[in-house]
């Protein structure tokens, strides 16, 4: 597999969104920015963005919606060249749900909390067929203690934001099925995948399980892995980006059960996005601060 480097030098990337010009805007969640990435180019900030950039997905309005994980403490790794991420830093903000107008420039807040509840730290989002989007709340890690992370529903004009399953353990990345029938999570540390069925816009079919919180099991890797963000390819497979004892990208049945790996260079792929017509994909190589692409085979 042919690998191609896109992007180089950016501060811990993440959140890739394929653009129809052929571009990929990424989140800098230690950079604090928005970049547009396009092959032959350096990539360019087109924003600044306070706190923690993370997921990011177009609107039904054009924007760019960023979940804000309000910050994270960094490690560097000069030798390497690495940025290792934290637990919550010193001049943590709080959590929010950011919109990025991409024709003006303007950067405005959301959500930061959903009824009396503050977020924590946005992490990724995906907005649905009607025009809303769910988004994970991975929560917070301090020296002694780790927040218990959620799955919300929301509406991008701010007058709607539901708490739909909580607690999860570090949910990450987040998806849909093709036909927006199944909802996808990952969970960072259980290295698990959880699917339920959407009933309705913002409701869960949840099954009644003694301290789970009644999504079906997809997969759950074994051995020494951490999950991050994810993305449903053309033939429904969800591929999420993996760390651990093998980097890369982890290609799970629409049915659940067996899956494949595909490596990737580097300690830290974190997420990984389409183009229009399925046929390459993007991947966000976090710690080396690189985008990347290669074609894509289902």
């Amino acid at each position: 597999m042919l690998v191609e480097t896109i992007a180089r030098g950016l501060r811990f990337p993440e959140g890739p969104v394929w653009m129809p010009d052929g571009c990929v805007l990424v989140t800098e969640i230690a950079g604090q920015a928005v970049c547009r990435c396009a092959p032959g180019r350096p990539a360019e900030r087109i924003a600044q963005v306070p706190g923690g950039p993370n997921g990011a997905a177009i609107g039904p309005d054009g924007a760019l919606y960023l979940c804000n994980n309000g910050g994270m403490a960094y490690t560097e790794v000069p030798s390497r060249g690495w940025i290792l991420p934290g637990e919550q830093p010193a001049d943590y903000r709080g959590g929010s749900i950011d919109r990025l107008d991409l024709h003006t420039g303007v950067l405005t807040t959301v959500f930061t909390h959903c009824g009396e509840v503050p977020l924590k730290a946005p992490n990724d989002l995906v907005f649905d067929a009607q025009g809303g989007f769910w988004f994970t709340d991975h929560g917070k890690g301090r020296e002694r203690e780790r927040d218990r992370g959620a799955i919300y529903y929301a509406l991008p004009d701010g007058s709607r934001i539901t708490e739909v399953v909580m607690p999860l353990d570090a949910p990450n990345g987040i998806a849909l099925s093709p036909d927006g029938r199944w909802l996808y999570v990952a969970e960072s540390f259980t290295a698990r995948v959880w699917a339920w069925e959407i009933t309705a816009p913002g409701t869960l079919a949840l099954k009644p399980r003694a301290r789970v919180h009644g999504g079906r099991l997809m997969a759950g890797l074994g051995g020494y892995h951490l999950l991050d963000s994810m993305a449903v390819d053309r033939a429904g497979n969800l591929c999420v980006a993996t760390l651990g004892d093998r980097c890369g990208i982890t290609v799970i049945p629409p049915e659940g059960g067996s899956h494949r790996h595909i490596d990737l260079p580097g300690p830290m792929p974190t997420n990984i996005c389409f183009d229009a017509s399925g046929t390459t994909a993007y991947a966000t190589l976090s710690a080396q601060g690189e985008l990347v692409a290669w074609k894509w085979s289902p």
